[in-house]
């Protein structure tokens, strides 16, 4: 089958596609023929070297999350049948033709979306649920501050937040986006080009302070996010795009009784995984359907130009998903 593979660590021009062995699916696994998969910030750090796949997933071959079609089901596997339309999220190897999940991790694909469409929910829209609703447990009519409103999980977020009718304000670091972004709920935006941004946002909110942050971004966001916080707020931290360190007031934090979290899908175990995508599938494939929730597709682009995509991406230049489609 083919890949596209990183040679070494490097530029986009380390990419390339190569001839590599097809996946064999072990005991309740399937394998998946991949139509299109998506670019996340991920692949960007995994091509430099600065972000290796988890053991147990393919080292050289990047791609978080896929959509495709059931090719083969191993041993005690029962869940799907060759044919069915799946999704969902892998440590890597969405980049190539075919891949194995367990059939637990794997998702139906709603009904009256393309691969594209499809390719585009799964890092977004399991992320967002995932620290919205599962581990912050943002609740209706709460206010939620969203950094990179813009970004695929910001949009995804939106969306999710408007679900349940909470109050959602977002940055981003250009007027176009929020303005985008405000057709998919966004109540206010608020333009930032640098880590101080809670005065301005707490002013979206009648000074109030946010109940939960959602943080792309990291780096020193921190300092802002923790005076954005209401009292008993809770912030969690997805992103590390402005870095991976920050100072820490800590007297805000005992003073309001604050929670900061940090999450990842990526490294988790399986059991977790699985958690996530079957709660997901549940709670909210059903609104994929009714049409009340929509994939943000920015571009899809043929999988033999996976290098322009990383350019775009790293260009900030993207709303939403980019896709790649074999």
């Amino acid at each position: 089958m083919r890949a596209v593979c990183v040679r070494e660590p490097g530029g986009v021009e380390v990419l390339e596609m190569r001839e590599v062995p097809e996946p064999v699916p072990g005991p309740g696994e399937i394998r998946v023929a991949v139509k299109a998969s998506a670019v996340n910030r991920a692949d960007l750090l995994q091509r430099r070297g600065q972000y290796p796949a988890p053991p147990d997933s393919p080292q050289d071959i990047p791609g978080l999350e896929f959509a495709g079609e059931v090719e083969i089901c191993g041993p005690n596997s029962k869940r799907f049948k060759p044919g069915d339309r799946v999704m969902g999220i892998v440590g890597g190897g969405g980049y190539a033709e075919k891949l194995v999940i367990h059939e637990r991790a794997a998702v139906r694909v709603p009904a009256g979306l393309n691969w594209a469409q499809a390719a585009s929910i799964p890092e977004a829209f399991f992320t967002a649920f995932d620290a919205l609703m599962l581990q912050a447990e943002l609740k209706p009519g709460e206010r939620l501050l969203i950094h990179a409103a813009g970004s695929g999980v910001g949009t995804a977020a939106i969306q999710l937040a408007k679900l349940i009718s909470a109050t959602v304000v977002g940055t981003a670091r250009s007027a176009d986006k929020l303005e985008r972004a405000k057709v998919l709920g966004l109540d206010a935006g608020l333009v930032v080009s640098g880590p101080k941004f809670a005065d301005a946002a707490k002013r979206q909110v009648g000074g109030a302070g946010f109940d939960v942050i959602l943080d792309l971004v990291g780096g020193d966001y921190l300092e802002d996010n923790i005076r954005a916080l209401a009292p008993l707020g809770r912030s969690i931290v997805v992103g590390l795009v402005a870095g991976s360190t920050a100072p820490l007031s800590l007297g805000l934090l005992l003073a309001k009784r604050l929670t900061l979290r940090g999450t990842a899908l990526r490294t988790r175990p399986i059991e977790e995984k699985i958690s996530v995508a079957q709660a997901f599938e549940r709670q909210v494939v059903p609104h994929f359907e009714s049409g009340r929730l929509k994939p943000v597709l920015d571009a899809a682009i043929p999988m033999a130009e996976v290098r322009s995509a990383h350019e775009r991406m790293e260009a900030n230049a993207t709303f939403g998903k980019l896709a790649l489609v074999w």
